[in-house]
C-alpha cells in the first residue's frame, strides 16, 4: 500500500504537470504549424495514426507489467516488514544469512520485473520517436521541394522544421509520461481492490438490539466452525456452553483445541457454519457487529500496543476514562508501578508496537486497557481463557510472571 500511494502521489504531483506542459506545447506547436503550412501541416495529422498504433499496442502490455511490477515492490516491503520484526528470531536461529538470500531473491525478480518495463516502455517510446522524426523528414523533403516551386518561403520553411521539432520532442516526452501514467494506474487498480472489499461479517438489513442493560449472558448451541483458510478441519465442532451473568467458567484444553476460536466466535470475527451464539438472549448473527464488539474488550495472547503513548493505549476502549480510572485499571493490572516509572509517566511514547516496555509488560497494559472498558459494562460474564461482557481474556497471562 505504501509503494503504491507513493506512485501515485508522483503520478499527481509530477506526472501530470509535466504530462499537461508538453500537451499544451503539442496544440500549439500544431496550430502554429497549420498557420504556417497548411498542406504541410494536414500530413503530418495524417500520420499521427502511424505514432499512435504503437503507443496502444505497447500500452496494454505495459500496463499488465507495471502492476506485476507494484505487485513485486510490495512482496519486497512485506518480506523486510515481516524478517524485521522477528530479528530476535532470526538472530537467535543463525538465519541471517538464509534470509539475506530470500531477500536478494525477491530482490532479483523485482529488478527483473522492473527490467522489462522499462524494456518495453524504451522500446515503445523510441518507435514514436522514430516515427515522429521520419514523418519531420519526409515533410521537409515535401518543404524543400514547395520552397524550390515558390510555394513557401525558406523563413517558413524554416520555422516550421524548428517547431516541428518542438512538437516531437514535446510528444516524444508525452510518450514517456504515458509509462508512468499506466505504472501509476497499475498502483490504483491495486488500492482499488483494496478499498471495494466488503467485510464478510456485515450489519444484518433489520439488526435487533441488545437487551439495555448488559446482563452478561453467553450460549454456544450446536456451534461447529471451520476457517476459510482451513475448510477440511473444524476448529469447533458441536460445541455447546451456556455462561449465565457473572459466572466464570474454565476452558481448558491442548493448542488447536479451539480456545481462541470462540473468542474470535464471541467478537463476531467469524459467523460458525452450523449453531447458534447468542449474547443475552439474542442472535449474534442479527445484531450490529458493531454492537456485539462495543460490549466486549479483547485482551488476546499476544500484548498488541499502537505507537502512541501509554495513555492512549490504555484509554483505547474508553477515550473518555479520566486519569483516576486509567490507574485504577493500571493498579488492578499490577501495571501501575512501572507505569508510574516511565519518564513522562501517561505521556511516554511507548514506541512501535509497544516496543519500550517488555513483554509482560505490555501484556498487562493490554490488560488494563480490557478493565478499563469493562468500567463502563458493569454487567458482565466471565469466560476463562476468560471472558468479560466487557472482556475476552486469551491466556493474558502468557506473557507475565
Amino acid at each position: 500500500m505504501t509503494a503504491d500511494t507513493a506512485q501515485i502521489e508522483q503520478v499527481v504531483g509530477t506526472t501530470v504537470s509535466v504530462a499537461l506542459r508538453n500537451l499544451i506545447t503539442v496544440l500549439g506547436g500544431v496550430g502554429y504549424l497549420f498557420y504556417l503550412a497548411p498542406q504541410l501541416t494536414l500530413m503530418l495529422v495524417v500520420a499521427v495514426p502511424v505514432v499512435v498504433l504503437p503507443i496502444v499496442w505497447f500500452g496494454r502490455r505495459l500496463r499488465k507489467i507495471s502492476r506485476e511490477s507494484q505487485d513485486r515492490v510490495a512482496d519486497v516491503g512485506a518480506m523486510t516488514t515481516e524478517v524485521l520484526g522477528a530479528m530476535k528470531i532470526v538472530q537467535g536461529f543463525n538465519q541471517e544469512g538464509r534470509e539475506a538470500g530470500r531477500f536478494a531473491a525477491i530482490v532479483e525478480r523485482t529488478f527483473d520485473t522492473a527490467r522489462r518495463r522499462i524494456l518495453l516502455r524504451s522500446i515503445m517510446t523510441a518507435i514514436v520517436i522514430l516515427f515522429i522524426f521520419g514523418s519531420i523528414t519526409t515533410l521537409m523533403w515535401r518543404g524543400a521541394i514547395q520552397v524550390a516551386e515558390g510555394i513557401l518561403s525558406g523563413g517558413t520553411i524554416a520555422a516550421f522544421v524548428l517547431t516541428g521539432a518542438l512538437v516531437a520532442g514535446a510528444f516524444g516526452s508525452l510518450t514517456e509520461v504515458y509509462g508512468d501514467l499506466l505504472r501509476g494506474a497499475g498502483a490504483a487498480s491495486r488500492l482499488n481492490e483494496l478499498l471495494k472489499e466488503k467485510p464478510a461479517i456485515a450489519p444484518p438489513a433489520r439488526p435487533l438490539e441488545l437487551p439495555a442493560p448488559a446482563r452478561g449472558s453467553l450460549a454456544f448451541q450446536g456451534v461447529t466452525f471451520r476457517y476459510p483458510t482451513r475448510p477440511e478441519v473444524a476448529a469447533v465442532q458441536d460445541f455447546d456452553l451456556i455462561i449465565e451473568p457473572g459466572e466464570t467458567v474454565a476452558i481448558v484444553g491442548p493448542s488447536g483445541a479451539g480456545k481462541s476460536s470462540l473468542f474470535q466466535l464471541a467478537e463476531r470475527f467469524y459467523d460458525p457454519q452450523a449453531g447458534t451464539i447468542r449474547l443475552d438472549g439474542v442472535p449474534l448473527t442479527s445484531v450490529d457487529p458493531a454492537e456485539v464488539r462495543r460490549r466486549m474488550a479483547l485482551v488476546p495472547q499476544e500484548g498488541i500496543l499502537f505507537a502512541a503513548n501509554a495513555r492512549d493505549n490504555l484509554r483505547y476502549g474508553n477515550w473518555d476514562a479520566s486519569d483516576e480510572a486509567i490507574w485504577e485499571a493500571a493498579r488492578a493490572a499490577n501495571a501501575e508501578e512501572f507505569l508510574r516509572a516511565l519518564p513522562q509517566g501517561l505521556d511516554t511514547y511507548l514506541g512501535e508496537s509497544g516496543a519500550r516496555l517488555s513483554g509482560g509488560q505490555r501484556q498487562r497494559v493490554a490488560i488494563a486497557r480490557a478493565l478499563l472498558r469493562e468500567a463502563r459494562n458493569r454487567a458482565h460474564f466471565c469466560l476463562r481463557r476468560g471472558l468479560h461482557s466487557g472482556a475476552l481474556f486469551d491466556q493474558v497471562t502468557n506473557a507475565t510472571d
